[in-house]
């Protein structure tokens, strides 16, 4: 039985007082905001620094919107990137050829992607296991595809240059980091109360026994098509917040690469935590941005970044899986109760080292 499902009820249900429920959310509330306030600290306003905090946030989003559909509904997704593409070049189109504010772009183009999503499941995901995963390859590599083969697009009288392999260019520059914050913490907050929600744990049903899940009336298909709706639709606003960082765009975002990124760092950090998705997307963000000034300051040569970082992932990978096959913090979340059980626990050791010590004098 999974870690993250409902531990059987053994008394009548208690609602929370409003008064516990109110001082919890004042905590998450100080917690986010002492958090920010602690990351800006940090980077001191070193302009690299907020970069890679930055992309760090986008591939937070594009982490926790892959773990609801491979950890928390059990569906291996394998072109997730193809939805980040989607999301990033509507919202930049919006922003630089018609001039749409960049918070409506944001919600237009995750509205696109979550479409495509919707469009892509629907036959899709009634396949399993490996055949999954291939459809979802060819959709990746469709979308990479048409974006490279595509150079102008008619809309009404407007012909829209989107660059074709060349990629978009000189896309506005409106992603900040405390854009990318918000959203992360938004997107983390969703994926949160859906999985805990009914709707979660008939996906939590599905990715252990989906037979099973079926048998108690379950409807298995439409619930996978609303966790990889939901999942694509994050991953929309990641693109556009990517786009609007880097301010270019070019067909390889949709590739198969990005997807095996986004991938190693759901399955590292643990499938079925968020708090894993979230704690390995930061790190895999920050390893990827300074190992060339590691490689510098080694008097290696940079140029070869690129191998080593892959090399680097792929030892770390199989690290993981030999040791913890569901990744280091698969089916563990960090909260209030797990950090007041690790509370008690260390109390009790602390006591009963504190005993042993008195014995022994």
């Amino acid at each position: 039985m999974s870690e993250l499902a409902p531990a059987t009820a053994t008394g009548p249900l208690r609602a929370t007082p409003w008064p516990v429920v109110v001082g919890r959310w004042l905590l998450q509330l100080a917690v986010i905001v002492g958090l920010y306030q602690l990351l800006l600290a940090w980077a001191g306003g070193n302009r690299y620094l907020l970069v890679v905090l930055t992309q760090a946030g986008i591939y937070v989003i594009m982490a926790v919107s892959l773990n609801l559909i491979l950890g928390y509904t059990g569906q291996l997704s394998i072109g997730h990137a193809g939805f980040m593409a989607v999301g990033a070049y509507a919202a930049a189109i919006l922003t630089k050829f018609f001039d749409v504010p960049f918070p409506v772009a944001l919600a237009a183009g995750g509205l696109l992607a979550g479409a495509a999503g919707l469009l892509v499941g629907i036959p899709s995901l009634r396949l399993r296991g490996d055949y999954l995963a291939i459809a979802t390859l060819g959709f990746g590599e469709i979308i990479s595809v048409l974006l490279s083969l595509i150079n102008e697009v008619p809309v009404g009288t407007r012909v829209i240059d989107v660059g074709g392999a060349q990629g978009l260019i000189a896309i506005p520059r409106h992603t900040t980091f405390a854009w990318t914050y918000g959203v992360a913490v938004l997107a983390v907050k969703l994926v949160w109360h859906f999985v805990h929600s009914t709707h979660g744990r008939a996906c939590i049903a599905i990715r252990e026994d989906e037979v099973a899940a079926e048998a108690m009336g379950i409807p298995s298909t439409r619930y996978k098509v609303m966790a990889f709706t939901i999942g694509a639709l994050l991953a929309g606003v990641a693109g556009g917040l990517h786009a609007h960082q880097y301010l270019y765009l070019n067909p390889a975002l949709a590739g198969f690469m990005n997807s095996v990124f986004i991938l190693v760092i759901v399955v590292i950090g643990g499938m079925g935590s968020t708090t894993g998705a979230v704690l390995a997307a930061v790190f895999f963000t920050y390893v990827n941005q300074a190992l060339p000034n590691w490689m510098q300051a080694a008097h290696l040569p940079s140029n070869i970044a690129p191998a080593v970082r892959m090399v680097l992932f792929s030892v770390l990978l199989i690290l993981v899986m030999l040791v913890r096959p569901r990744g280091l913090l698969g089916g563990v979340e960090l909260t209030w109760d797990q950090l007041g059980r690790w509370w008690r626990a260390a109390a009790r050791a602390g006591r009963r080292h504190a005993v042993a010590k008195g014995g022994q004098a």
